[in-house]
């Protein structure tokens, strides 16, 4: 069978890019794959970070979607309907793609008749507009079918329109980051010391409530002998709002901001350095992170928002708290007064139903 993936492949950035190239992989076992990616994702001005792009790359990769660019959503259809595939799978996680996804599936639908499924990340942004639903509702109307990773995801969708065809499946474990090393020789990698680790990963945005973690902090230097939270991501914010935060707080003694992208060969020695990984999320549909502490058999606490509950099984896991410093840090010292031993035996059960094999099963039902 031929398939068309169409979104960011490495060496784009981010969650969908890495989700991209690992269900590419996992596809490649049985069909012909076709890597369809962007060769301009967002204008400047759009983006908020330093850099769109990292050393990782991908291979077998065509670089033609301009995001403002119509004459290039053209040129796509164009390019598949060449192909002729089978199957095209869409990774959808933001409104302002639609209007190339639209044009991109309205013309492969007429020319060649493709199956066309859509992967939705997201479906409401975290910070929505007004037309945010008219632009999905537009492109969501050419497509046949829909995969979803969370409740939250799923009601949205459903918002969209209840009679849609859809799969609902887990986010899969990520297995791109490198085998486990042991604790002692990430630390010493890191030059960190026998403290109690805690680990907040991931791009710093205000909806992931790392001010909800600074504050909580307060409460476990009260509680919680040696211990250090380790922040770590590039941040798409006033970094220095947070580090001031730090010191009104008086936590700038347990907290080590290191606000920069981290590449994928790098990624390993936070988690296996890390004895919890902490998401204190204001809200969410589904975290990438948390595939990844499991894939390092690193427990997680997180908040009660989204899809994240979903992915974690309470006392076994990971810890489910409330979106407030009292909440968290209470979980915190939750884990640390546990059998600590128990919960890397459970995520090893856990991890082993969400694999990319279920996910890859998952579509061709809906195909």
């Amino acid at each position: 069978m031929k398939i068309a993936l169409i979104g960011p492949f490495p060496p784009y950035r981010g969650g969908i890019s890495m989700f991209n190239f690992s269900l590419a992989k996992e596809l490649k076992k049985h069909h012909d794959i076709y890597k369809i990616s962007f060769s301009l994702q967002y204008p400047k001005y759009f983006f908020p970070g330093k850099s769109q792009k990292s050393s990782f790359q991908d291979n077998d990769i065509i670089e033609i979607i301009n995001s403002i660019n119509p004459f290039s959503w053209r040129k796509t259809a164009n390019y598949i309907n060449k192909i002729s595939p089978d199957v095209i799978i869409f990774q959808y996680w933001m409104p302002f793609f639609a209007p190339a996804f639209t044009l991109i599936a309205k013309k492969t639908k007429r020319a060649c008749n493709s199956k066309i499924i859509v992967n939705c990340n997201n479906i409401v942004p975290h910070e929505p507009k007004k037309i945010d639903s008219i632009l999905t509702r537009n492109f969501f109307k050419h497509c046949d079918s829909f995969i979803v990773m969370s409740d939250t995801v799923e009601k949205d969708l459903l918002k969209i329109n209840s009679q849609l065809i859809y799969k609902k499946t887990p986010h899969p474990i990520y297995d791109l980051f490198g085998k486990s090393l042991s604790k002692d020789e990430a630390r010493k990698v890191l030059k960190i010391g026998d403290e109690k680790l805690i680990l907040n990963f991931g791009l710093v945005r205000n909806y992931k409530g790392l001010d909800i973690l600074i504050k909580s902090a307060k409460i476990l230097k009260k509680q919680l002998n040696k211990f250090k939270i380790m922040v770590v991501g590039e941040c798409y914010e006033n970094q220095s709002k947070y580090i001031q935060m730090a010191k009104d707080n008086n936590v700038e003694d347990v907290i080590d901001f290191n606000f920069e992208f981290i590449p994928n060969e790098n990624v390993k020695y936070f988690f296996c350095a890390s004895d919890l990984v902490v998401l204190p999320y204001k809200s969410a549909t589904q975290s990438g992170i948390i595939p990844i502490a499991y894939h390092f058999n690193k427990p997680v606490v997180a908040s009660n928002v989204g899809g994240l509950p979903e992915n974690i099984e309470n006392n076994k896991t990971g810890i489910i708290c409330e979106p407030n410093p009292e909440s968290i840090a209470n979980g915190i010292l939750d884990y640390f007064d546990s059998d600590l031993f128990s919960y890397k035996e459970n995520i090893e059960k856990y991890k082993k139903q969400y694999t990319w094999e279920t996910f890859a099963k998952k579509i061709m039902e809906l195909v």
